[in-house]
């Protein structure tokens, strides 16, 4: 057998699917087999695998062994000349495998292989090629002079970038990401290090084939897309500490004692420089606005505090209490505050209609509370009044002055709805247009591009796929959803490439999948529209369901001596108050039982109520309580769970 192709999967089901269709092409006419080693995946993967793809031998793990020990089970059962270890967020063009199988029947100096990679916008990946990491090498990587000088001989060799890309190289790295070995390099310089969890193993290896007396090439003849960050997340600081420590293990495997001494003090360096400023950017990202608010409304109070008393309360002499400023103001931000929160004024990009509903809300709770306190504590209405219209004025101006800053934290406006175009053929296109309507993002416009070269009469295109630069521009294309049942995977490719300077984002929809799928950019984890996705798992929502779940579970308390008379099982409606308010259970989750799959939709707390109780007794087959379960997802709203609730409310005790 000529090749065998390992994939390891944890937890990308719908990115696996559209790797594994376009695997499937590439094998076409090859002797070749594909392995799947899935690491304990809870999302579905295994059953779909075995579903669309019963070509495939598939190894399911109990557990996820980490990246190496996964692909040398695997490795072990191939018996290709060739190992291609790829990972499951790439895409292969349709001729991939015959160009490097025959690069490296023609070279037989070769041990391994990488191709050009790019991501998921059409940008070159600069981890294509990569040079041995030595200390001085890390040491300008780390301290950034690669970064500045990208094509220097001297700093430039982490990345390479005196390299043509375009041109084949000999090169010390390969990318984990597409590696073909040579299997009688295997043979000599032994299988993955199972030291390595996750990363560096890639770099071991490529190290240890060279140091075999084989090469390493890069080979720019074919290119993969390569949605850089979905097997992990880079942007986390877990990303940090295990990628940098699996250089610690990498420097005191191959390096002297004391190079990897000078390595492991620059790499721990690196570790808490990365992670002190990913922590530091993280806090200042999600609490400058706040603070700044809290800031200003302070301040601002004071001052309208001090003229009110001396013009106004006390023009003869006096002053109020300094519990006033101490206490009562502060609770009087928090409430304004925690009101926009709520109502959104914080969620980006930032309305600035939101942050006026959650004052005046705010407002009216303190007004309310102030009405009901001891004449000692009622200071002054007016203040209320001139404070929320202060908060009000200073917290939509410091959001302008930011937004005119171009600060991309404080963005103001709403999201444009997107305007699509759909490359395919008619049946395929039109498929691809329903799971956009379906999906979350309420397209603004959709329109349908034939991919042939050759004129198309109108029948539902508005042009075909050489016109595709004036169609972007004439009807302010954002995105472009390739069919790859229609589009071979070279011309997405080529398009991609050709398309960057119309800054539109790029999406591939697999042949029968509910799933489009793609990637910003290469710090980002990739953009996925699916029928059933993502109303509920809006950070508003999120937010309110949360606030929903304590707020009725604080209310059931004080009158649960009358509703456990009303509840079917009393002692399991208070067991069920205290793991809402733990946040172990949420009043109402998704369907479950019956064997009904739930590892599709978006992530949520399991549910005491479900939609289905909505329905009183009423009994549902399998079909209507996934779709329940959809529709439940994908239009939720808080007032979902209250009308939930309500009808449901008599198995409040339901232990789940």
């Amino acid at each position: 057998m000529k090749l065998s192709v390992v994939i390891v999967n944890y937890n990308v089901k719908h990115f696996l699917d559209q790797c594994l269709n376009s695997v499937r092409k590439a094998s076409q006419g090859m002797d070749s087999e594909i392995f799947v080693v899935d690491n304990n995946s809870v999302d579905g993967s295994v059953r779909m695998v075995r579903d669309k793809y019963p070509e495939v031998r598939l190894l399911a793990n109990k557990e996820n062994l980490g990246f190496a020990k996964a692909n040398n089970l695997a490795i072990r059962q191939a018996v290709g000349e060739y190992i291609l270890l790829l990972n499951p967020d790439t895409v292969v063009e349709d001729d991939t495998f015959q160009k490097v199988v025959r690069f490296m029947d023609d070279h037989p100096d070769a041990g391994g292989l990488g191709v050009k990679m790019i991501d998921g916008k059409g940008n070159f990946l600069p981890e294509s090629k990569r040079g041995l990491p030595t200390p001085r090498v890390a040491f300008y990587k780390i301290f950034g002079l690669s970064r500045l000088f990208p094509k220097s001989r001297i700093f430039g060799k982490y990345h390479l970038g005196y390299l043509d890309k375009e041109e084949t190289h000999k090169i010390d790295i390969l990318s984990g990401a597409f590696m073909l070995l040579r299997k009688q390099a295997l043979v000599k310089t032994g299988l993955l290090d199972e030291d390595f969890f996750m990363y560096g193993e890639d770099i071991d290896l490529s190290h240890r084939i060279t140091n075999a007396g084989y090469n390493n090439y890069y080979f720019p003849g074919t290119r993969i897309i390569h949605y850089k960050g979905e097997s992990t997340k880079k942007s986390s600081i877990n990303y940090v500490f295990v990628f940098y420590n699996a250089m610690v293990i990498f420097a005191r495997k191959h390096f002297s004692q004391k190079n990897a001494r000078i390595f492991s003090f620059l790499i721990h360096l690196a570790i808490y420089l990365r992670a002190s400023v990913a922590i530091m950017s993280r806090f200042f990202r999600k609490a400058i606005l706040p603070l700044l608010d809290i800031l200003l409304i302070y301040f601002g109070i004071f001052f309208i505090k001090e003229y009110w008393e001396q013009h106004v309360i006390f023009p003869d002499g006096g002053q109020y209490p300094m519990e006033f400023i101490t206490i009562v103001v502060p609770v009087y931000i928090f409430i304004w505050l925690f009101s926009v929160f709520l109502s959104g004024g914080y969620d980006r990009p930032i309305r600035l209609i939101k942050i006026f509903q959650g004052i005046a809300v705010g407002t009216l709770i303190i007004l309310v509370i102030y009405a009901l306190l001891d004449e000692s504590w009622r200071f002054s209405r007016a203040i209320i009044i001139l404070g929320a219209t202060w908060g009000l004025v200073s917290m939509i101006a410091i959001r302008l002055i930011l937004h005119l800053l171009n600060v991309e934290f404080s963005r103001i406006g709403t999201k444009k709805n997107k305007r699509f175009l759909i490359v395919g053929k008619k049946e395929e296109a039109e498929r691809v247009s329903g799971l956009l309507q379906k999906s979350h993002i309420s397209p603004a416009f959709i329109g349908l591009v034939h991919p042939s070269d050759r004129y198309v009469k109108n029948n539902g295109f508005i042009g075909n796929l050489d016109q595709i630069h004036d169609i972007i521009f004439i009807y302010k294309i954002s995105e472009v959803v390739f069919c790859s049942r229609d589009v071979s995977h070279q011309v997405i490719i080529d398009k991609m490439s050709e398309l960057q300077e119309y800054s539109v984002d790029f999406k591939i929809a697999p042949e029968n999948s509910l799933s489009i799928i793609g990637s910003n950019s290469i710090n980002t984890s990739g953009d996925l529209y699916t029928i059933d996705i993502h109303s509920i798992n809006a950070p508003n929502n999120k937010r309110n369901k949360r606030f929903t779940d304590l707020l009725l579970a604080f209310l059931f308390i004080p009158f649960s001596p009358i509703l456990l008379f009303l509840v079917k099982n009393p002692s399991g409606f208070l067991k069920n108050i205290f793991r809402v308010i733990l946040g172990q259970r949420s009043w109402v989750g998704y369907n479950s039982g019956q064997d009904i799959g739930t590892s599709h939709l978006p992530s949520i707390k399991k549910g005491i109520l479900n939609p289905a109780d909505s329905f009183r007794n009423r009994k549902f087959p399998k079909e209507t309580l996934e779709w329940l379960n959809i529709f439940y997802a994908r239009d939720y709203k808080f007032y979902t769970d209250i009308n939930i609730i309500y009808k449901g409310f008599r198995e409040l005790g339901r232990v789940t």
